[in-house]
């Protein structure tokens, strides 16, 4: 009876880890030329940008800010000094009247311990009372100021016509109005929440094409976290031009996907589950994917690509039926939380990769409604965090 029981736990524990999903990865390299959403006849690739912005900047004016602040700690010096030995004095009245109050509970205490017999101190365990007197509070008198020469590097030394000799479009010539850009932006807007800086550049992007408006965005407006400190603690003249840039960024990012033809050089993690004769329609799913990203060339009008194109979009095609019989609420499943979890960060890998950012960010919402039932590792956390930024910024 009981080798029976052992040999049927046997069996069992067998039967469970023959359904065990095992998922392996493999890093393909390729490379392709992605062609724009608006593709231009080559006559008519040039482009025209008009910036609007507040910045105004010379490098005169900077160090001439500098000496202004350091002017009005100059100014201030006298009255600082004056507010922290009043702030001193205060404290020292607060630190007398708590070591007066601390003295006169110890002699209470001492006087109440000392009643006690010695048979009732064992009983109570009680332990004679100390008297701890806090640390006398210091005066801190501010440092004197003392001027320092602004460091250039950090600066935000920038007007229109530079931000504007900063928008391109790779393959375009600059001086025509084929493509007409016009960017209006305001300064960043920096505030603190919970200890963090945020910040915000609410920036206009209108691009005509021959006349007919192609694109209108507004970019930037909502606040994001830009450091762990809040503003008082971060070089603000450093974030601003780091955030400006990252405004100019996004344009070309938009303005290339729309207009340019660009080299695409890039390796993507995809991952397959093994498991022989239950996901023969995933293994023929991978290989397409892969196989057919190896094929294709970063050449324009290159034949293969298409076909390989094609194939490998067969493979997606499983991918995402097999997305829609995904059993969250059952780990035993044969298509449960794991294999959905493989499948998506496949599928917003792929189109990262593949320099679709609408695509991936289609996927990535769709996983986000499941989150919660796949209980991603350390690592595919971390790894979706990494990609959430690449389709977000």
């Amino acid at each position: 009876m009981k080798l029976n029981f052992i040999f049927s736990t046997f069996l069992t524990c067998t039967a469970v880890l023959g359904q065990a999903q095992r998922i392996d990865s493999e890093n393909i390299s390729f490379q392709i030329l992605k062609e724009p959403t608006n593709p231009i006849e080559a006559q008519n690739r040039n482009f025209s940008v008009l910036v609007n912005s507040p910045y105004n900047i010379t490098k005169e004016d900077v160090v001439k800010d500098a000496k202004e602040d350091f002017q009005r700690q100059v100014d201030n010096y006298d009255q600082n000094v004056a507010d922290a030995k009043l702030q001193h004095e205060e404290r020292l009245k607060e630190y007398d009247a708590e070591v007066k109050k601390l003295t006169e509970k110890y002699k209470t205490e001492s006087e109440q311990y000392n009643k006690l017999k010695a048979v009732e101190k064992i009983a109570m365990n009680a332990l004679p009372p100390v008297l701890r007197i806090p640390s006398r509070p210091q005066l801190n008198v501010p440092q004197k100021p003392v001027y320092y020469q602004p460091d250039l590097r950090d600066a935000l030394i920038v007007d229109n016509k530079v931000l504007a000799s900063q928008i391109i479009i790779g393959g375009f010539s600059r001086g025509g109005n084929y493509i007409d850009i016009s960017v209006n932006t305001e300064r960043t807007t920096f505030q603190d929440n919970a200890g963090k800086s945020f910040a915000s550049q609410p920036t206009k992007l209108l691009v005509k094409q021959n006349g007919a408006v192609k694109i209108d965005k507004n970019l930037f407006s909502d606040f994001e976290e830009i450091a762990s400190s809040p503003t008082n603690e971060i070089n603000l003249s450093a974030h601003e031009k780091n955030y400006l840039q990252k405004v100019i960024n996004r344009i070309n990012d938009i303005l290339a996907d729309n207009f340019a033809y660009s080299k695409i050089i890039s390796t993507v993690k995809l991952e397959t589950v093994k498991n022989k004769g239950e996901y023969d329609n995933l293994e023929k799913a991978y290989i397409y994917v892969t196989t057919n990203l190896k094929k294709m060339q970063a050449k324009p009008d290159y034949a293969p690509n298409k076909a390989a194109f094609e194939n490998l979009n067969k493979g997606v095609e499983i991918w995402k039926t097999t997305l829609s019989k995904i059993d969250y609420n059952d780990k035993k499943a044969l298509y449960n939380g794991k294999i959905g979890t493989y499948l998506y960060m496949n599928l917003i890998r792929l189109n990262v990769a593949l320099g679709n950012k609408t695509e991936a960010e289609k996927y990535l919402n769709e996983m986000q409604e499941h989150l919660v039932d796949m209980k991603l590792s350390w690592d595919q956390n971390n790894e979706l965090k990494g990609l959430e930024q690449i389709i977000y910024n």
